[in-house]
């Protein structure tokens, strides 16, 4: 085996390896974060490494299905969550 195939093998696994620890060992809270913007209601949750992280996540995702201009999305942005719940 060339010398080039085994750094590459080996740079695969070590990939994969933080890949997977990034993916598995980080998420500690999860929220659900509840929008009402322009009569329309929207709820969704995220993960994220702190619960910040894991409600702005969340309130991104709502808005995103509740908006249809970059307007309204700065707008929703805004917009106080009707709810939140996090574990």
């Amino acid at each position: 085996m060339s010398k080039a195939g085994i750094i590459g093998g080996l740079f695969g696994v070590i990939m994969l390896g933080v890949i997977l620890f990034l993916s598995l060992g980080f998420d500690q809270y999860t929220c659900e974060v509840c929008i009402e913007f322009n009569g329309r209601n929207q709820c969704r949750k995220a993960s994220g490494v702190d619960k910040e992280t894991a409600m702005q996540t969340a309130h991104d995702n709502a808005c995103a299905y509740l908006v249809a201009s970059k307007t309204d999305g700065f707008l929703c942005g805004q917009t106080q969550p009707a709810r939140i719940s996090c574990q």
